[in-house]
């Protein structure tokens, strides 16, 4: 009797045990992290550059009507469409976004916070303009309340546009550059930013010795490169601004922090552009920059409205980049930017598209997806031969043109890949930080539901989504940014930002 009571009480055990271990190797792999969750709405991404695929461009892009994303502390753990994806994770808590259209964070490569509150200032082509209210604005930022105050609302203001990445061209003032770090850190954004450089041709309270800039830039790297999502751009602000010694600092920091990135401005003006090589003694704006050993990977050159077919091509091989800032660039005169001929598949140039603000008269990337349309078409009008048959190019022509695949493509992955980040960001590949932007396609104007309702109710097909997206663009306005998502968390929500927004939380590994 005592045996088999010794027997039963065995086989409960060994029953106990057992369940333990099914439960423990054969449980969903989310059951190991609670904090997983998930985003279920349609989605539009893109894997692959769209003009690649002229007149099938919707081979680059990817669209789930029904989709799911699974967010495991704010990196993509998976995605594609409801019915493949959520049985591989019973019980996930599920937040629901019907009616919207969700796509990867917008990417801002050319901004400047310094500008915030000038943005949209009157009537003057570029060097003018500078001194007239740039230069006076940006010096305000010495003071340390003045220059939280204006982060504050910079950040606030790109979050409502959708923005979640962007490289920005700081101050000269170091202590506005940390106060820039910290604001990102504390909303856990990915940001590019470094002390602004450059000493003649502005005011002398506002410039900053080649000596100077190289200190403050190499404590400041050591500070914030790569902790958090923080990551540092050495940043002379123009060739037109900057000093041969300047620039042979900036050489000198590329050397020896080869992993920080290169921002920097080049032939956005006519007179800046004839200006600043005369000064360097180069036979172009772009030489400025080879001449100190800057132009490759991860550097970045702003606006590049006047660069000859020679300086393209050099781009193009040395890996770096060209920012198109239509708004700024038509804002302030500046010219037309030769979309055309930068995605020359034989010398394609790696872009960002940048809202240039306050060259640029709005935070919003939708916005600058509308003007950057507009001069493609007026670019597309000069090459097609009807204007003068000497200039007739068909297919630089046709490039011009911006879908909405394109469009997209170029303020997501492309801009990912622009800024060499496309291995973190720019789609919703699994392993990938999660920023996202909800977009309803019916936010704008009067005039946008009505419009969008000639097209569909809801997007059934992919070519259903480019269309609406490109009625978002063309017709539409911030209003349509519903929700902005920061690694995986909620920070904006329809014209008010979430308390979230500010409190202090690192995260991100800044690869």
């Amino acid at each position: 009797m005592k045996s088999r009571r010794n027997k039963n009480k065995f086989l409960v055990l060994l029953n106990l045990l057992l369940f333990c271990f099914t439960a423990t190797v054969c449980a969903p792999a989310w059951c190991a992290d609670s904090q997983l969750e998930g985003v279920r709405s349609s989605f539009f991404d893109f894997t692959d550059d769209p003009w690649k695929h002229v007149g099938h461009e919707e081979e680059a892009a990817r669209f789930y009507e029904d989709g799911l994303i699974v967010l495991d502390k704010g990196v993509i753990k998976a995605f594609g469409s409801y019915s493949e994806i959520s049985p591989k994770y019973p019980g996930l808590k599920i937040t629901n976004l019907p009616g919207r259209i969700i796509v990867p964070g917008f990417i801002d490569g050319h901004v400047h916070f310094g500008q915030t509150r000038v943005l949209g200032s009157y009537g003057l082509q570029l060097l003018p303009w500078l001194q007239e209210w740039i230069f006076p604005e940006e010096m305000k930022y010495k003071d340390p309340a003045y220059a939280a105050e204006g982060i504050k609302h910079y950040f606030d203001n790109m979050l409502a546009s959708g923005t979640t990445t962007m490289q920005d061209f700081g101050v000269s003032y170091p202590s506005a550059i940390e106060a820039y770090f910290d604001e990102a850190s504390r909303r856990n954004m990915r940001v590019i930013c470094g002390v602004c450089g450059f000493d003649i041709n502005a005011p002398a309270e506002i410039t900053i010795s080649p000596d100077r800039f190289y200190s403050e830039s190499k404590r400041l790297i050591e500070k914030y490169h790569r902790h958090g999502r923080n990551l540092y751009a050495i940043t002379p602000r123009f060739a037109y601004g900057s000093s041969p010694e300047l620039l042979a600092k900036c050489g000198q920091l590329h050397k020896e922090y080869p992993d920080c990135w290169i921002n920097t401005h080049v032939s956005e003006n006519p007179t800046e552009t004839r200006d600043a090589a005369a000064a360097h003694s180069c036979s172009d704006y772009l030489g400025c920059y080879e001449k100190y050993g800057l132009v490759g990977p991860k550097f970045t050159a702003g606006h590049g409205v006047w660069l000859s077919n020679a300086e393209i091509e050099r781009l193009s091989k040395a890996g770096a980049s060209i920012s198109f800032c239509p708004n700024s660039n038509t804002f302030l005169g500046s010219g037309l930017f030769r979309l055309g001929a930068a995605t020359d598949p034989n010398h394609r140039v790696r872009m960002t598209f940048g809202s240039d603000m306050g060259g640029g008269n709005s935070f919003s990337m939708i916005n600058v997806l509308d003007q950057a349309y507009k001069v493609g078409m007026c670019n597309n009008t000069m090459l097609d031969g009807s204007i003068d048959p000497r200039w007739h190019n068909e297919s630089e022509a046709e490039r011009n043109k911006l879908n909405a695949y394109r469009a997209f493509y170029s303020l997501t992955l492309g801009g990912a890949k622009g800024l060499y980040l496309d291995n973190l960001i720019g789609n919703f590949t699994p392993g990938k930080e999660a920023d996202f932007v909800v977009l309803d396609w019916n936010g704008g104007p009067p005039a946008q539901a009505w419009h969008q309702s000639l097209i569909c109710d809801k997007p059934a097909t992919i070519q259903q989504a480019a269309q609406l997206l490109f009625g978002v663009m063309a017709v539409g306005d911030d209003r349509a940014v519903d929700e902005t998502w920061v690694m995986g968390r909620r920070l904006y929500k329809h014209g008010e930002l979430a308390s979230l927004a500010h409190e202090s939380k690192g995260g991100g590994d800044g690869k």
